[in-house]
């Protein structure tokens, strides 16, 4: 086992991993973040709040039951860092591991503790072979395998392809998702309470329109959360 230690550290001198949110060398027990960045992630503790942020965002835009989100996002950060390195730069891995870590939480929380079923907001399906994978669903498929639940990734699509957010005035982002999502396996989903997960809540346009074609299926139930609010 020393042997296995010494030889790790000898590598990391010519190949060394950085942490995704400093960029600093990592240590041999360190995995995706360092210690510091670590520890100083800006957790939200949303899951505590009835009437959080998320959940006054998106009241009266659909319905759900729950809604949260695990940090806060704001510009020169390193949960910024983090984001980029999940969704531009071929790292779905670090949303895995995030996903793992929330998934203890909220499973230890009674609004979240009966969640049946994990569901990732989809791509479109262009938009996803070119970046190669659906950061959400990296996310997705961590919490679930923390709260020992599946996550189904194939029932809900996206059939249209939109402009990016960010093209868009606050209030027109929510024209510009109207409709996108359609199901594919309605039995798949009827009867339970889904955890419906993204990477970033901003205006809540897109996870409003998942949530409504969701809920267009008897008996469904769906809560929210997200890797970050903006």
């Amino acid at each position: 086992m020393k042997l296995l230690f010494f030889w790790k550290d000898f590598l990391s001198l010519f190949f060394p991993e950085c942490c995704f949110g400093c960029g600093a060398g990592l240590l041999y027990q360190e995995k995706f973040l360092c210690t510091t960045c670590l520890y100083h992630l800006p957790l939200t503790c949303f899951h505590l709040d009835n009437n959080n942020e998320p959940t006054r965002q998106l009241r009266g835009k659909c319905d759900f039951l729950n809604a949260t989100a695990m940090l806060f996002l704001s510009k020169g950060t390193c949960v910024e860092r983090i984001l980029y390195q999940l969704k531009y730069n071929g790292h779905p891995e670090i949303g895995y591991f995030l996903g793992m870590k929330y998934g203890e939480v909220l499973k230890r929380t009674s609004e979240y503790a009966d969640v049946e079923l994990v569901v990732p907001v989809p791509l479109h399906h262009r938009r996803q072979r070119k970046r190669g994978y659906n950061q959400a669903e990296y996310f997705a498929k961590g919490i679930a395998s923390s709260m020992s639940i599946p996550v189904d990734s194939v029932s809900m699509v996206r059939t249209v392809e939109t402009s990016s957010q960010t093209m868009h005035a606050r209030l027109d982002r929510y024209d510009n998702v109207e409709g996108i999502f359609d199901i594919l396996q309605k039995e798949a989903l009827k009867d339970k309470h889904i955890l419906l997960v993204d990477d970033v809540l901003t205006t809540g346009a897109t996870l409003a329109s998942a949530a409504r074609t969701l809920t267009g299926i008897s008996g469904v139930r769906v809560s929210i959360a997200t890797l970050a609010r903006a």
